[in-house]
């Protein structure tokens, strides 16, 4: 007597065989295609095809910062303030290169409680807009106009919730996406959270404290992408095309505060 099933049996072993022949698909191919789809190439930090490096280091070749807090030391560019010889904030400017649209990878660390930053489109010779410490003026005299920047900075501020955001220094327009957001904005005009990468202080879990952090900055247009150690952590639309963020400009670090801040391995592919 031949036996009859009912019609969701027959459901049933169609969608275990779909899912096993997918099963078996994924596992003949590592590169996952399937339905002649494919995912992207593993993440690479170190893949430098198409890069040029910013750093040989050994010295500051095409660096200029002032030498009271900026030397080569164990292969990094080091930048360092104390209570006895203050900073405030400094940076050292790589002159060789301007760039607008870039993707950028290096490695930092910053050891004590102090911050750093990237710079990058940014300029020298700006007015400063925020008041100079006075210790600091009695220990470097007048503001060095040719060692401050005003620009677009990818922020590095380990004991401080700014990590990973993006902040436009030495501009009314300071924060505009902080860590775990979407921003678009016009220039000072508007700036409006667009969605949300996740949440602030789980993302700061990221963060190495006094270790090495993998670091890229990705500037195509007025679109800007900060990712450390592989996770994404703000992305900044500007669509004003005359905004300072979206001209042509030179890369630079920061140290603010008493603090030490390493970098290393600095690598840029320019597009423009």
């Amino acid at each position: 007597m031949k036996k009859h099933y009912p019609a969701f049996y027959y459901t049933l072993l169609f969608l275990a065989y779909i899912q096993l022949s997918t099963l078996t698909a994924f596992a003949q191919n590592p590169k996952h295609e399937t339905y002649g789809f494919t995912e992207p190439t593993p993440l690479d930090f170190n893949d430098h095809e198409g890069y040029i490096s910013l750093f040989d280091g050994k010295t500051l070749k095409d660096w200029d910062g002032n030498p009271k807090f900026w030397r080569v030391e164990n292969g990094a560019i080091v930048g360092e303030s104390t209570p006895k010889n203050p900073s405030g904030n400094s940076y050292i400017v790589y002159r060789a290169m301007k760039a607008k649209d870039f993707t950028l990878k290096f490695e930092i660390k910053v050891e004590g409680e102090g911050g750093s930053g990237i710079q990058y489109r940014s300029k020298t010779g700006i007015p400063w807009l925020n008041p100079i410490a006075k210790e600091v003026t009695a220990n470097v005299g007048p503001v060095n106009l040719k060692w401050m920047m005003t620009g677009p900075q990818a922020d590095f501020w380990p004991s401080q919730p700014w990590t990973g955001q993006f902040y436009s220094e030495n501009t009314p327009m300071r924060i505009l996406a902080w860590r775990g957001e979407v921003v678009e904005g016009f220039s000072t005009k508007s700036k409006r959270l667009m969605g949300n990468i996740g949440d602030r202080d789980e993302l700061a879990k990221l963060i190495k404290m006094n270790d090495w952090n993998e670091y890229t900055v990705i500037a195509r247009g007025g679109v800007f992408m900060h990712i450390l150690n592989g996770q994404l952590m703000a992305v900044m639309i500007d669509d004003d095309p005359k905004s300072s963020n979206n001209q042509s400009g030179m890369i630079g670090i920061e140290i603010e505060a008493t603090t030490k801040v390493s970098v290393r391995n600095i690598w840029i592919k320019k597009l423009n």
